[in-house]
């Protein structure tokens, strides 16, 4: 989802939608079968007879990406249009309409060539819908598959959208879908002088909260700009429990190909402020770990360019590490990796960068590890800060 340095690369986020998805989404568990979403959950955006009479005679734009499908794996944009309802404009976050865009690759605005519909880019220098970019919209629908990681950017757009809508006198209607790592609040809380676009607001690393109940706390803390409160309807999830297993219907980003990769991502994506590699640039993102500069083991990968990684860290570089394919799944944040390969590196001068502390949101952590405290020791310094999170969050809950 995020990349030290970001490479600079237009491309237009024109999608021809089809009602069959062609980004598959492959469930990895770790006896490696795929799990079965319940048959009754119902995602907000399939729970359309709630919403639908809101969007009646109006004119509405849409936050969404390739997530944004219906159990049939329509895409909602198409669902709409079927409905009648006058969709104005599409605005799409990190990694494009389509999801192909790299972390942190420039995004420039387009038109979708089926509909006609104008693409709206919410990444860069444009985070935020201007006053122009909404003119005409009477209501806002926000819909993405959010995995419940504090640094993934969704739900710093969401609080961007938010906001604007909030000052423009929009609804919003943000339809709420379940989070796949729903069950685990960790990590340490980010400190506000480390808030960035990879952390806006003063939550654990894991929040374990749907993207509905994350955005009725950003209303409800007031933490969008000057303290405006958005007029916000959660459309919320059927059937549907936190703690019940629930496999993605569509890759959330290019760099999280299966379930495996999403219920470790929190844990390996504090690597991106390291010089060790995650896998980018193979084909296990975010499920493996190395580099040429940790102690030879007996796994080793060679990042290549791909489609989630068009100049990965250490390309054709032989990288030394571990393979966490087969890893049972995870119900905390683990620390164990990062540990032990800062404690494994040539050099441990070089190991950490300055994009640690923000992923982080603390300089603690960093702290912690090069004084050799041990993952428990580390651990208990978070708890406090946890329960006070954690009895703030019930008010918000919906599941």
């Amino acid at each position: 989802m995020i990349k030290f340095i970001a490479k600079s690369v237009l491309i237009v986020t024109s999608f021809i939608f089809t009602t069959s998805y062609s980004n598959s989404f492959s469930a990895v568990t770790k006896n490696n079968t795929s799990e079965i979403n319940p048959p009754t959950i119902k995602t907000g955006a399939d729970n359309f007879e709630k919403y639908l009479p809101m969007l009646k005679d109006k004119k509405v734009g849409i936050v969404t990406n390739q997530t944004g499908i219906l159990s049939d794996k329509k895409h909602l944009v198409d669902f709409l249009l079927e409905k009648k309802v006058a969709l104005q404009t599409i605005f799409a976050p990190e990694h494009g309409f389509r999801g192909t865009a790299d972390a942190g690759e420039h995004v420039v605005d387009g038109k979708d060539p089926k509909t006609g519909l104008p693409i709206i880019s919410l990444y860069g220098d444009n985070k935020k819908p201007k006053a122009a970019q909404l003119a005409g919209i009477e209501v806002m629908i926000f819909d993405l598959q959010d995995v419940g990681a504090r640094f993934y950017t969704y739900i710093s757009s969401l609080h961007y959208v938010m906001e604007a809508c909030a000052e423009n006198g929009i609804p919003l209607i943000v339809l709420d879908r379940p989070n796949p790592n729903g069950s685990i609040v960790d990590g340490p809380l980010l400190e506000k002088e480390f808030t960035s676009f990879v952390g806006m607001h003063p939550i654990p690393l894991l929040h374990g909260m749907t993207i509905g109940e994350y955005s009725k706390m950003i209303n409800g803390e007031k933490w969008l700009k000057n303290a405006v409160q958005c007029k916000l309807t959660v459309i919320p999830c059927v059937d549907y429990k936190r703690d019940m297993p629930y496999s993605l219907l569509a890759k959330p980003s290019p760099n999280l190909p299966n379930d495996q990769s999403i219920n470790l991502y929190a844990s390996l994506c504090l690597f991106e402020g390291t010089n060790v590699s995650m896998g980018r640039g193979t084909e296990k993102q975010f499920q493996i770990y190395g580099s040429p500069y940790l102690t030879k083991t007996n796994f080793t990968f060679i990042p290549r360019p791909n489609f989630g990684a068009k100049d990965p860290l250490y390309n054709g570089k032989e990288c030394f590490g571990e393979d966490l394919t087969s890893y049972p799944k995870l119900t905390q944040l683990e620390l164990k990796w990062l540990i032990k390969a800062y404690q494994n590196t040539s050099d441990k001068t070089k190991f950490f960068n300055a994009f640690f502390t923000k992923l982080a949101g603390t300089k603690k952590l960093q702290q912690q590890i090069e004084s050799g405290i041990s993952e428990n020791e580390i651990r208990k310094s978070w708890q406090k800060d946890l329960e006070t999170f954690k009895k703030m969050r019930k008010a918000y809950l919906i599941y």
